[in-house]
Order: C-alpha cells, then structure tokens, then sequence
C-alpha cells in the first residue's frame, strides 16, 4: 500500500535519512523506532506530502504521491502534538472536517468521540483543553473518516490508562480491518501488543525491517523494549539464535 524508494533527505549539511526503502502492506501496524535523530518524523512528513525528499519516490497504492494529493485522503494521521486554532470549539472542528470532506454522519467513524466523551465537550474551546484531551481529539479526528492508512505519532503519549486503552483497542480494530498502521512510540511497553512489524532506523538509515516474531527469536527476548535495547548495544542476537543457525549449517553441510 505504500511503498518508499530511495527516499533521501539532507537538511543543508546534516544527512537526515540515507536511502530508505521499504515495502508497508495492509494489516500491518509497523512501528517505527530508532533514537532521537534517527529521521522518523523527516520520513512521516515526507510520507504525509508536507516535506519533499532529495531523492527517491513514495507511492501509495502505486500512485506517485508527488504527481497526485489526492492520496492524503486514504491517511488518517494523529500528530505528536496536535495544533488547532485556539477559538475553535471541538464541536466545530469535527463538524468543519466534515464539510470539508463533504462525509455524511453514515460515512464516518465517530466511535471514539463516543468513548473519550467528547461530545461533553463540544462547545469549549481548543485553547481550554488539556495535553490529553486534545490527544483525545487529535486520534477521533485521525480515525474520523474511517482511512485505510493510519500514521499515529506517539499516540498514547499524556492519555490516561483508560484512555491508552481504549485507543490501543481501536488500533488492533484497524489492524483486523486489513488496515495498514505505520505507530511511532518512545513508550515500547505500548507497542509490544500492537505491532507485527518493526522499522528501525538509526542515523538516517534503516537498520533493518522485520516482523517482530523474528526479532524476538533473533534477540531472544520476549518484550519489544528489551530487544531493542539489545540491538542499540550492538547485541543483536542471542547465544541460542546463533547456536540454532550452526546446527543448521552443519545439517545442511555448508559450513
């Protein structure tokens, strides 16, 4: 469903992201990890059309995202940190997006509205919400046209328990429609029971790009957090992966 190419992008003299290609399909929810710096976000915007790259091509449903926007249509993203203008009421801005999308009340996915409440909230301004209830409005808004890609920059990040719940609950829905979920979360504990695939990037190159079943086999560990911790040590695999592939080797006589 999306596919990236020889995606490349300096920002003057800093090499931001290095020849990034990779193939994301539908019922997938890749995270994207690395550390700070390591050209997630470059890689998202260029994804979402708002940074263009140095080189290489993104296509997405094998349309050619540069010749077309149209295809922003399929993507529901929530941002890290979502920026609305401050008089606006909640209520507005849903009924704004609809509008503007032309979508009829049947043609949407206000099924978190219902759960995080916000109808209670609809005549307040954005400027009087809180870090979380504007995460709140932020994933009913991505989920609000019911797309067939999510982009969810740290999602959970300020939701209380309940909430980080209820919208983890909403992303394995999505997983089971056969939708295609690209997650970006420092919080990995989060992660463990969403992803299938993981997409690590470090210093603007892509490490490697695998299910997680693999990963964990490779590393031998169980939880996402301890692997990856693992592999930014340089200790990618275990004692017991690398004595599997020895005792494979001699079975097949090509040592």
């Amino acid at each position: 469903m999306i596919r990236i190419e020889n995606i490349s992008k300096k920002f003057r003299r800093l090499q931001v992201l290095d020849t990034i290609s990779a193939q994301l399909i539908p019922g997938q929810v890749v995270s994207l990890i690395g550390p700070n710096g390591s050209g997630k976000t470059t890689l998202i915007k260029i994804i979402l059309g708002m940074v263009r790259p140095g080189s290489g091509e993104i296509f997405v449903d094998g349309h050619l995202i540069s010749t077309d926007p149209a295809y922003r249509e399929k993507i529901g993203y929530m941002p890290q940190i979502g920026r609305y203008p401050d008089n606006m009421k909640v209520g507005q801005l849903f009924g704004m997006l609809q509008h503007i999308r032309n979508a009829s009340d049947e043609k949407t996915d206000k099924e978190l509205i219902g759960l995080f409440e916000l109808e209670k909230i609809f005549e307040k301004p954005m400027r009087n919400l809180s870090g979380g209830t504007r995460q709140k409005v932020s994933a009913a808004v991505a989920f609000l046209f019911d797309p067939p890609i999510l982009i969810l920059d740290e999602p959970t990040a300020g939701l209380d328990p309940l909430a980080s719940e209820i919208l983890k609950e909403k992303i394995l829905q999505g997983k089971r429609k056969d939708k295609l979920i690209l997650v970006t979360s420092h919080i990995l504990s989060d992660l463990d029971e969403l992803t299938s695939h993981i997409m690590y990037l470090q210093e603007g190159k892509l490490q490697f790009f695998k299910d997680i079943d693999t990963l964990k086999e490779e590393t031998g560990e169980l939880k996402l957090g301890k692997a990856i911790a693992r592999i930014m040590k340089g200790e990618q695999f275990s004692n017991n992966w690398i004595d599997k592939i020895m005792t494979l080797r001699k079975d097949e006589k090509i040592y």
